[in-house]
């Protein structure tokens, strides 16, 4: 069975974090042959398939640094595959969505893609969340600068945040007195050219902001809770945030619960969720991560809870033998 990863350059994984590596080591393990390429090689034209051109096969090493080795290079066609995951990190900007599109032809010409891309353009991560109002903290989305500033007055303390941010990027707090609001909504909302999230201020998130993975609608029973540390508010560890990892709450699994099964129906293999305190906060699809520190802090193999997922979901479409 061959596994093609659609992603960022190999060699800039840090193989000791990198969740999908750790997707290809369970995947290699298991007897996949392993294929990589990047969203900018892949192409169609008329009479042929989508084909990832100049993709390597590759073989891990085992190694720390020097992790794989090139077997062979060659033009693959993606239907030709068993399954490919689509885990290029964010941002999602014009060529992801149109990394998408050729990845949903692929998916017409029979290739199984994880996560689906029309799942991925209908589920932007920090808007994904408007599905489910009774599961977050009060929100406003908007380019106006007016509803900002009264959002703020009503709520008093309160997160500002970019809708293409990742890692953290790009997010302020504004307390009760308003400091500074103005000159925040000026950076965020380019004269009301983007859209900002606004959101109250959860007072949880001392305890940490907790990454909760979901795989094809069942949730691992352990998280991640990233804790800001010194006078970050934020806990993200691109950051600086301490991972801790915990065993579910009661509350996480009703939010999984509720969220999960819903968006695995929709082709949403993978998915984690950020949960602050009860609250959720977003829902990431692009390239969740935390494989390995929940594996390494809970003894919970969550790389093997994803391949088995994707061989279940793969196995009835596959074509008799």
């Amino acid at each position: 069975m061959q596994l093609l990863v659609v992603a960022d350059a190999l060699e800039h994984f840090k193989t000791y974090k990198d969740s999908t590596f750790a997707m290809m080591r369970e995947a290699a393990r298991r007897g996949w042959t392993l294929w990589a390429c990047h969203p900018a090689d892949l192409a169609w034209v008329r009479g042929a398939k989508v084909t990832a051109l100049g993709a390597r096969r590759v073989a891990l090493t085992g190694g720390e640094h020097d992790w794989f080795t090139v077997e062979e290079t060659r033009d693959l066609a993606l239907a030709d595959t068993g399954a490919i995951l689509m885990r290029k990190d964010p941002p999602f900007d014009s060529e992801y969505f149109y990394a998408t599109h050729l990845l949903g032809q692929a998916e017409r010409e029979g290739a199984h893609v994880f996560n689906s891309p029309a799942a991925l353009r209908d589920h932007p991560e920090k808007l994904a969340i408007l599905e489910f109002p009774e599961l977050i903290t009060p929100t406003l989305v908007t380019r106006s600068d007016a509803a900002i500033r009264a959002f703020q007055a009503e709520h008093g303390d309160v997160i500002l945040k970019p809708l293409d941010g990742m890692g953290g990027m790009g997010i302020f707090r504004v307390k009760a007195d308003g400091l500074n609001l103005g000159a925040i909504i000026e950076t965020l909302n380019k004269g009301g050219a983007q859209t900002v999230m606004v959101q109250r201020f959860i007072p949880q998130i001392s305890e940490g902001d907790k990454r909760v993975l979901v795989i094809g609608g069942e949730v691992v029973p352990y998280c991640l809770a990233r804790i800001p540390q010194g006078q970050e508010v934020r806990g993200n560890l691109a950051v600086g945030g301490k991972g801790v990892v915990r065993p579910i709450t009661e509350r996480d699994r009703a939010i999984a619960a509720a969220v999960g099964p819903k968006l695995a129906a929709r082709g949403l293999l993978l998915i984690g969720l950020d949960v602050i305190g009860d609250c959720l906060t977003e829902i990431n699809v692009t390239s969740p991560t935390c494989f390995a520190e929940i594996s390494a802090g809970s003894g919970f193999d969550v790389a093997a809870m994803f391949i088995d997922a994707v061989e279940r979901a793969i196995k009835p479409l596959m074509p008799a033998s």
